[in-house]
């Protein structure tokens, strides 16, 4: 990795029961690729024209590990614990300075409907509260990515809004979500 592109930020690392979530390197391209291509992706969250590795590993230096030392958080990958096999991504975007963070994820389709979701989301939440002590999350979400919203809802999110997002599309909904202790005793597994 080109040291001067290198995050000067230590992103704390979490850990859940079955998951590790980790700041993202660029050799996490391959995977990145595969997840920034897969249809679900290119439907609710749009299409970023990554089609190589070299794009994928652009696309991770220029978004989520910039994001490390511009915000303190971003985008992280998230791999099963036990094997270190990458299924997903979550995490906080700033997509203005002047903005709430929100929250973003996006898993390879063969992992849905098992938790891991849930579980990602719950640990970044965890961590915006806890260690960047942010009083309110948002989320965007497309108001028919029915999946994304039963899960913003079982995380306690409540719907704000909307947004216009692409001019030729519906805008998306936004979530808030606000930290209440009905779940904050939720601690991440060491």
């Amino acid at each position: 990795m080109d040291e001067a592109r290198a995050p000067t930020v230590n992103i704390e690392v979490l850990k859940t029961e079955r998951l590790l979530l980790r700041p993202f390197t660029p050799e996490d391209a391959e995977f990145i690729l595969r997840l920034l291509n897969e249809p679900a992706f290119l439907r609710y969250i749009g299409d970023k024209g990554v089609r190589t590795p070299d794009q994928a590993a652009s696309y991770l230096l220029d978004g989520p590990i910039r994001s490390y030392d511009r915000h303190g958080h971003g985008l992280m990958r998230v791999e099963v614990r036990e094997t270190g096999l990458p299924i997903g991504m979550c995490g906080l975007l700033r997509r203005q300075p002047d903005q709430d963070p929100d929250l973003g994820y996006a898993f390879l389709r063969e992992y849905w409907g098992q938790g891991y979701a849930k579980d990602a989301a719950m640990a970044i939440l965890d961590s915006g509260i806890r260690v960047l002590d942010f009083p309110r999350i948002l989320a965007l979400v497309a108001p028919d990515n029915a999946r994304s919203i039963q899960l913003l809802q079982e995380l306690g999110f409540t719907l704000a809004g909307s947004t216009p997002v692409h001019p030729d599309e519906p805008p998306d909904s936004i979530y808030e979500w606000i930290p209440r202790n009905s779940w904050l005793d939720h601690t991440p597994t060491p």
